[in-house]
């Protein structure tokens, strides 16, 4: 999600300047880009123009679609260059609000980690296990940092598995065992004058590095396009051809769960769902130099979304919202078997 270039191979200013302007004209893409923006920021050492950023954000009228994520990112981003009492407070209320996504705990608890807040850092990866993989018979992939933060964090502390840190075990795929990984005492491996211990030391490196390899080399979701109900109303009523597309909005909303259950079934990962906007819709077919009436555009619009991280993982938890918009929990609504 957010860039790793060291600065001294990229001009994080001027591609945060780059990141700023895009979202001046894509409004609707504006969370995502100025996110970008301000890790860029962040990379060039510029932490109070990233907190800026992350502030122009959370004072945002059009609302944000992860407020807790950007809470999360200032608040690491604060604690980086001398706020640590505001940081610890926008954790303290991160971890009050109790959101349903991983990603705010996982950066809070590793702004915590990173600090020697170890018995912080377990609480908080904790709580977001806690609250986001009860009864959930396979965690989905966004989650599985929590578990590996969790166990990383709990063998520092020295204490025991249990049975999250089994499951942490079972999902990771290295050839180097998470025990190994995130040993304590690797650290004095490094410093070693033992050949055998330097070796062992670059093969758990290698790992490492292989799993953040497999993590950021994941393809775009496969993303169905989903459309509110007032959004196909206005794309029908502009453009009445799309009508073969989407005969009723709920049609439209069967047959993206029933698409997506048909593509988990065949094995394919990574599926998601991306919402589209008219007047998002008609800016890419400008682009594009092709009518909105033409269907053939409607999935290349949906991988244009998700490329752009509009994406939202398919299937939510089942006591998560549902990603049609119902305002019902997934296993109540689509979810239902």
């Amino acid at each position: 999600m957010r860039p790793d270039t060291p600065a001294e191979n990229v001009d994080h200013h001027a591609e945060a300047a780059r990141l700023e302007r895009t979202a001046a004209l894509y409004p609707e893409d504006a969370e995502a880009l100025l996110l970008r923006a301000a890790a860029h920021l962040e990379l060039a050492g510029a932490r109070p123009a990233a907190a800026t950023l992350y502030d122009r954000l959370l004072s945002s009228s059009d609302g944000l679609e992860n407020p807790h994520l950007v809470r999360a990112l200032k608040a690491s981003n604060l604690w980086e260059y001398g706020h640590e009492a505001e940081a610890r407070a926008i954790i303290d209320g991160i971890r009050a609000t109790a959101p349903r996504d991983p990603a705010p705990y996982v950066i809070a608890a590793e702004a915590l980690e990173s600090h020697d807040e170890l018995e912080a850092a377990e609480a908080t990866f904790t709580e977001g296990a806690t609250l986001l993989l009860a009864d959930v018979p396979e965690p989905p992939h966004a989650t599985r940092p929590l578990l590996i933060g969790r166990h990383r964090v709990r063998r520092m502390l020295g204490l025991p598995h249990d049975d999250w840190d089994a499951l942490a075990d079972t999902l990771h795929s290295m050839p180097v065992s998470l025990d190994e990984l995130h040993d304590p005492k690797r650290v004095w491996s490094l410093g070693s004058d033992n050949p055998a211990e330097l070796a062992a030391e670059i093969s758990r490196l290698r790992a490492e590095l292989g799993a953040y390899r497999e993590a950021l080399s994941r393809p775009f979701p496969v993303a169905m396009l989903h459309w509110p109900a007032a959004e196909l109303a206005e794309l029908l009523a502009a453009y009445p051809s799309l009508t073969a597309e989407y005969p009723s909005h709920e049609e439209h909303l069967a047959t993206i769960e029933a698409s997506l259950r048909e593509l988990a079934a065949s094995g394919t990962a990574n599926l998601g769902t991306v919402t589209g906007t008219v007047p998002s819709y008609e800016a890419f077919a400008a682009s594009e130099g092709t009518s909105p009436a033409d269907a053939a555009l409607l999935p290349q619009y949906a991988t244009t979304l998700a490329a752009r991280g509009r994406a939202v993982e398919w299937p939510p938890q089942r006591q998560a919202p549902c990603w049609c918009a119902s305002g019902r929990a997934y296993g109540d609504c689509h979810g239902a078997v």
